[in-house]
């Protein structure tokens, strides 16, 4: 993963705070269906700068009759590689350049539910943008998260090596063996940085904080901020002593089971191809070593043996399936893993501050 993000053409995303904004604004409207738009800006010294957004328009199927909101979601995940899509984000691109405004294409953005972004939609998705250009990115924002006050917006690219076996579409057990591939090597992570604007900047220096005294002498300009910083008054807060469980715990370990359950589905589907593989290749060896006593026979009487490789037309052997999902899985369930080590860490620290209190004398 650190040899990915070293042999990547940038190191950092920098997404500016009004992007942030539509991009929050975009997927907190449309939850809990899916959200998906395009992202335009330009990269600089190392540092992807995501200047300027616009969503997907999809089709609100799920009020169509028989629709549903499953099939919803599923049209807007997969909006970002539709055809009527391509066009469109061609024609805005074609727009923000008469303006003057960065319109290079430098990925997608799509919205998540507590850490449930690694599906094959979201990598058919980042593998249409990678493969036209390397510096092209995917955040996900997590609107279950960002709820509670924290924002949580996430960019990623797929690894070269999973860019190189996507491509050949081969996931077969020797495959992996060969590339030496596994779950962690999907996804590469890049730290996201906010950005404002320097007017907005100046505006929020110049922002007046509450007087504490009467005779409260102002700044007059940015200067003077830098030289005597605002400092504002303390407001005690009792939250940080809150003991509860964090309440997407609960939720997030259910999904977390769901993942693990999937995996060992995908598991025994792998273990019922290797047995269906050992009988075939039991009848075959049978078959051989019945023919070659047929034809040890044949030639002691001085007759024309009978073909050896006739076996390939008799017996078909089962085909392997992909391994590709059980990957994406076992990727998830390292995903909810880290959730669930971030939700716990707070709540363990304060248990074991108040541990004294609780237990009995």
């Amino acid at each position: 993963m650190a040899d990915s993000l070293k042999d990547a053409p940038f190191k950092t995303v920098q997404v500016e705070a009004l992007v942030v904004m539509k991009i929050v604004k975009h997927c907190s409207n449309n939850f809990p269906t899916a959200a998906t738009g395009s992202i335009v800006g330009m990269d600089k010294e190392g540092v992807l700068e995501i200047t300027n957004t616009f969503p997907f328009p999809t089709v609100d199927i799920a009020n169509l009759e028989g629709g549903h909101q499953n099939d919803a979601s599923a049209l807007a995940a997969a909006a970002p590689r539709a055809k009527a899509n391509i066009v469109y984000q061609n024609e805005m691109i074609r727009h923000l350049k008469e303006v003057n405004v960065d319109a290079n294409s430098v990925g997608w953005y799509t919205s998540a539910t507590m850490g449930n972004f690694v599906s094959s939609s979201f990598i058919e998705n980042q593998y249409h943008y990678q493969r036209e250009s390397d510096r092209a990115v995917a955040l996900v924002h997590d609107v279950s998260r960002s709820s509670q006050g924290a924002l949580s917006l996430r960019a990623f690219k797929l690894t070269q090596n999973f860019m190189t076996a996507y491509k050949e579409g081969k996931f077969t057990t020797e495959s992996l063996q060969k590339s030496k591939l596994s779950f962690k090597d999907i996804l590469v992570e890049f730290p996201v940085n906010v950005h404002n604007s320097h007017l907005l900047t100046s505006y929020l220096h110049q922002l007046p904080a509450i007087p504490t005294d009467e005779d409260l002498t102002l700044p007059t300009s940015l200067s003077d901020l830098q030289r005597d910083p605002v400092k504002l008054p303390l407001n005690p807060s009792i939250d940080v002593l809150d003991l509860s469980i964090d309440p997407f715990l609960e939720k997030t370990c259910d999904l977390l089971l769901d993942s693990i359950e999937s995996h060992y589905t995908e598991l025994n589907n792998h273990q019922y191809y290797q047995r269906q593989l050992a009988r075939e290749q039991t009848k075959i060896t049978a078959w051989q070593t019945k023919r070659k006593a047929e034809n040890a026979g044949r030639i002691a009487a001085k007759q024309q043996p009978l073909p050896e490789d006739e076996w390939q037309r008799i017996f078909k052997l089962p085909q392997e399936p992909s391994r590709l999902e059980g990957m994406l899985n076992a990727k998830q369930v390292e995903q909810y893993s880290k959730q669930i080590d971030g939700f716990t860490a707070n709540v363990s620290a304060k248990m074991f501050a108040v541990r004294g209190n609780l237990l009995p004398e």
